[in-house]
């Protein structure tokens, strides 16, 4: 079984976000072997739903979000396959905590399978308005579409 872990500060918006996303596609697909959870590098919302703003792009969407934040611990880097930050900064914190550089190969940035703009970041839309969470998701859309033809 593979096992996705997305990452972004608060864990409120996109990386609850792309769970969701994955998580849908793959229902929908009939895959069972790939297990998803998202967190945030930040302490900010653990325990919180996603943002309002997030749930009901989703819901427009047709994914539902399950998910309640939480913070990204060590054992991750040992649980998970597949480490994808949505942007640099978030993938740097994720990085001190690997030191000895011992699980680089598990981490990406998100925009690494977006084929429209490869290797950029994910915008935070936490600030912004209803068109930056449309914009965000179908960046994880197809992002999430491209790192699926990588893994299968």
């Amino acid at each position: 079984m593979s096992k996705v872990l997305f990452v972004c500060l608060g864990n409120i918006c996109r990386s609850p976000l792309a769970e969701g996303i994955l998580k849908s596609k793959l229902s929908r697909s009939g895959l069972n072997n790939i297990e998803v959870d998202s967190c945030g590098t930040g302490q900010y919302h653990i325990g919180e739903q996603p943002d309002s703003r997030t749930i009901a792009n989703a819901q427009e969407n047709g994914i539902t979000l399950d998910h309640r934040a939480r913070q990204f611990v060590y054992e991750d880097f040992e649980r998970f396959d597949h480490i994808i930050a949505m942007d640099r900064s978030n993938l740097q914190n994720i990085k001190r905590l690997d030191s000895d550089n011992n699980f680089a190969d598990k981490l990406h940035l998100m925009r690494d399978f977006d084929p429209v703009e490869n290797g950029g970041d994910v915008p935070d839309p936490y600030f912004g308005g209803e068109r930056g969470f449309q914009e965000v998701f179908d960046i994880l859309d197809r992002s999430i579409d491209h790192f699926l033809m990588k893994i299968r």
